[in-house]
Formats: C-alpha cells, structure tokens, sequence
C-alpha cells in the first residue's frame, strides 16, 4: 500500500471555494479510483483554514492512476484560486502499524 498526506493552507475567505472543490474531489475518487482505498480530508480544529487529505493507494500503479485523472489535473489548477502554495506539502508515508474498517463511512 501506498499511503500519501497532503496538507495546504486555504486563502482566508476562499472557504466557499474550497470546501465544494475538497467534496467533489472527494466524490470523484471514490467513484472513480477503486484502486484508491481511502481518501479522508480532514480540516485543522486549531487552524480551519488547514486542510489535510490523507489517502491509501492499493499500490504505486493506483497512486499514479489516480494523479493523472481528470478530476486531479482539474483540481489542481483550480487550487491556484484558493490554496496558499506557500503552505502547501505532499509527503508519500511509510505505513508501520494501524487499520482501516471496511464497514465505516468517513466524512459527511
């Protein structure tokens, strides 16, 4: 498995364009990637306008699948109106222990 986390800074006042963008983007994986087995975002309690997307790819051929997709190249030219690029980090995780159930829903 391949796990990433993302983490970016949403531009003050962008909130109303980001949330919609982090949902569809959401919506899109899962029905578009079955070879992506999680995709979570999540959002800072201390700094709302932090955003973390923590995701687990079956392997590097889901993980390369997945950012060459329509739905990625668009939302990652559509970042450029809300997300602070200063603030912005992509690291690829090296799993060591936990678990994913397979019967809970994530996310509303």
């Amino acid at each position: 498995m391949i796990t990433v986390l993302a983490r970016f800074q949403v531009i003050p006042g962008k909130e109303n364009v980001a949330l919609p963008a982090l949902h569809s983007m959401a919506a899109a994986v899962e029905a578009e990637e079955p070879g992506c087995l999680m995709y979570h975002v999540t959002r800072s309690l201390t700094n709302v306008d932090e955003i973390y997307v923590y995701e687990i790819y079956q392997d590097d051929a889901a993980l390369r699948t997945h950012s060459e997709t329509l739905h990625m190249r668009t939302f990652r030219a559509a970042m450029d109106n809300w997300a602070d690029r200063a603030h912005f980090n992509v690291e690829t995780l090296d799993e060591t222990a936990g678990f994913v159930r397979a019967d809970v829903k994530v996310g509303g």
